[in-house]
């Protein structure tokens, strides 16, 4: 027996029909954007440091969910100024990001000539806030100094005597005793090296006295008495070191210069590639064996999303650019 198709069975079957449509679409959306090809994150350092670990970490993460690569390209050079610069002119699809950090970012702009030829507010969107290092007061142990008070005192019966080595003109550690020197009135004399290992030679070797050194640089040290730290310039306590005062807990408030690490995207990104990008960013970092590694390599894990990156960085450039103006900071 044929059975007449009515106008309602028609209407049926046509909604049937464009739900069972409808239904790959909708899956795709719930799933989000996805990459046309590998997604490269530029880390504006050398291989092999605690930026890189955590690049490759997160990166490994992300390429789990993206089910796609996530490379992580190390461009190297000009206080990292070379790769943010890559970043800042390549495509804004969202194939392309970095992991940016105070240098990059936030005293670049006030240091180099044309800022390093990028504007870290006007040319990137933040994704995410990810991971700190800290900056650690240290002496050796020769130092008569057992707190951050000895030292001072120190300091001034001996204007101009006492040593503090750095990672560099211009680096975070530097601009952390420019700092600590305009709180305090403090005479120490600044000495640059080209990096933290000829720093720590020099250190442990006795020929400077006192530093502001990152965790992954003096742990070691700290904890088999070859230095003494003496305070940790954070708002935080040291993971790492947590019978260690901050600056200000140890009488010298409005020194907290943690170095900071965030992934950044080309500003001009589409909204729903950035949303993807800062969606899988915060669930990588909130992993457990991503944080555990984090915090292994002498990072503290501070994760912020895109709303909060943004705000910070345009306080922490008004913060450096004060100290870099008010000492007279020259890049090297």
């Amino acid at each position: 027996m044929t059975r007449t198709i009515t106008r309602r069975d028609a209407s049926r079957l046509l909604c049937a029909l464009s739900a069972t449509i409808a239904m790959p679409s909708l899956a795709r959306g719930q799933v989000g954007w996805a990459p046309g090809r590998p997604i490269v994150l530029v880390v504006p350092y050398p291989a092999g440091g605690p930026t890189d670990v955590l690049a490759r970490l997160v990166a490994g993460e992300m390429a789990k969910d993206f089910g796609s690569p996530v490379v992580v390209e190390n461009i190297a050079g000009g206080g990292g100024s070379i790769g943010a610069r890559r970043v800042a002119t390549g495509p804004a699809d969202g194939t392309s990001i970095m992991l940016a950090s105070n240098q990059t970012h936030a005293t670049n702009i006030s240091l180099l000539p044309d800022g390093g030829g990028y504007d870290p507010v006007k040319d990137f969107a933040p994704i995410a806030g990810l991971a700190d290092l800290q900056h650690i007061l240290v002496v050796r142990p020769d130092v008569p100094a057992n707190s951050v008070a000895e030292l001072l005192a120190l300091a001034r019966a001996q204007p101009g005597k006492i040593t503090c080595a750095s990672t560099g003109q211009g680096s975070a550690s530097h601009l952390t005793l420019e700092l600590f020197r305009a709180r305090t009135g403090v005479d120490m004399v600044h000495v640059p090296y080209r990096g933290s290992s000829p720093m720590l030679n020099d250190l442990l070797g006795g020929h400077v006295q006192v530093s502001f050194a990152t965790t992954p640089t003096i742990l070691t040290q700290v904890q088999s008495g070859k230095l003494r730290a003496l305070a940790v310039a954070s708002p935080n306590r040291s993971p790492h070191l947590p019978e260690l005062p901050t600056l200000a807990q140890a009488g010298v408030p409005g020194v907290e210069a943690d170095a900071w690490f965030g992934l950044f995207a080309p500003s001009g990104v589409p909204a729903p590639a950035l949303t993807r990008l800062r969606e899988l960013t915060l669930a990588a970092i909130a992993r457990e064996p991503v944080r555990a590694r984090t915090t292994e390599v002498g990072m503290t894990v501070n994760v912020r999303n895109a709303e909060a990156m943004g705000f910070f960085l345009k306080e922490d450039i008004a913060r450096w650019a004060e100290v870099i103006r008010t000492a007279n900071v020259k890049p090297a």
